[in-house]
């Protein structure tokens, strides 16, 4: 009886053990796991090669034009107008006359303060011969150097006040719309108006505005993720450039001079400003412009194409394949993207990442490489001279 009871056990034991053993094939087959599904579908995906090269930062952007100077001609004094000596739309250059004034009354101040100077003057000189001939005493000659002084310092604001009725171009440029006339009064202020009663007419603010057109600078932004390349390029002694075209056809280049100092974090970019040669003068203030700007060249850097990028909660990452079309992510960091191509570091030159096919992708799945009909090339490379050169 004990000897057939161990059998019963034995046999009860080894029947739990097939059970099991079926159960878990059964589920595995029916719910595999996750890693068992990864290994068991073999994803189609195009990949590219992790490339060790020269890399051009080329940026779109865009902007307008501005001018490098432009002045508000406005008068210093109260007066009328007697003449303009332009006209609208002039080129003009610094020094020229743009408009006089009325200059009567300030030239014949000018004139008495002159005959004044002039008095004093030869009255100082004959007190200094009469001292010399001990006929006066020195305080008399003091007295009359400093009548001599005050005399010429009264002449020379006359003076001042006489030139401010002939106002000429501070800078060299294009005269835009005069806003006086001959005959108009006009009177210094800040504000552009002008008041016409049943006995006058009065403007007060600019009178005509002088914009200078050559050379022509252009404003735009560029994100702060540029701003490595930009710096390295300056301290390299390379100057970044952009291009651009305008509606005439005709390609605009131009040298970037200034980058701001500060990153307007509302849009985590910051303002630049490049000068354009604009002999022609077919740039104008105010223009918008859509440009390209060569930001810099990063040396020795790895480059993949921005597509293999996978960015999520972790950060950015790349799924990688080895030598047994196994795929696992790879965490990498994203120095600077243009052109459809990205600067990363984190992995090695010669590695193999997925470009297209990511989607179901899952870490330790198979891939194959797309036939040559569907294979996606990634963009064309930015020009690289060195490299065309080679």
């Amino acid at each position: 009886m004990k000897y057939k009871s161990q059998m019963i056990t034995k046999q009860r034991l080894m029947l739990a053990v097939v059970l099991l053993l079926v159960a878990g094939g059964a589920v595995n087959y029916f719910w595999p796991s996750e890693s068992a599904q990864a290994k068991s579908v073999v994803q189609t995906v195009t990949t590219a090669i992790v490339e060790k090269r020269d890399f051009p930062v080329i940026l779109d952007a865009t902007g307008s034009t501005v001018a490098a100077n432009i002045v508000d001609i406005r008068p210093q004094v109260t007066n009328v107008v007697a003449k303009i000596h332009i006209k609208e739309g002039q080129r003009v250059k610094a020094g020229d006359l743009l408009i006089s004034l009325d200059d009567r009354a300030d030239r014949a101040n000018y004139e008495k303060a002159q005959a004044t100077a002039d008095d004093a003057q030869r009255q100082l000189s004959r007190a200094e011969e009469l001292l010399r001939q001990q006929f006066v005493a020195q305080g008399a000659v003091d007295t009359a150097r400093a009548n001599a002084q005050a005399a010429q310092a009264s002449a020379r604001s006359a003076q001042a006040s006489l030139s401010y009725d002939n106002i000429r171009s501070p800078i060299t440029g294009r005269a835009g719309i005069i806003n006086v006339f001959p005959g108009a009064l006009v009177q210094p202020g800040n504000t552009v108006s002008t008041t016409t009663t049943a006995t006058t007419t009065t403007t007060q603010g600019a009178m005509v505005t002088i914009t200078q057109l050559d050379p022509m600078n252009v404003q735009f932004t560029v994100p702060e993720s540029a701003l490595p390349a930009l710096f390295a390029a300056q301290q390299a002694g390379q100057t970044p450039s952009i291009n651009f075209q305008m509606g005439d056809g005709k390609k605009r280049e131009g040298k970037v001079y200034v980058i701001d100092n500060q990153v307007d974090q509302a849009i985590g970019a910051v303002k630049v400003k490049a000068v354009v040669d604009n002999a022609d003068h077919a740039l104008i203030p105010g223009q918008f412009v859509r440009l390209q700007v060569q930001a810099g060249m990063f040396k020795d850097v790895l480059v993949v194409p921005s597509q293999a990028v996978v960015t999520n909660a972790r950060g950015d990452q790349v799924f990688l394949v080895d030598a047994e079309n196994t795929v696992s992510m790879k965490p990498i960091k994203v120095q600077t993207q243009s052109q459809g191509f990205a600067v990363i570091t984190g992995i090695n030159a010669g590695d193999k990442v997925v470009v297209e096919g990511k989607q179901n992708l899952r870490p330790n799945g198979k891939v194959k490489e797309a036939s040559v009909k569907g294979d996606a090339k990634p963009e064309a490379k930015p020009e690289n001279k060195a490299e065309a050169q080679k």
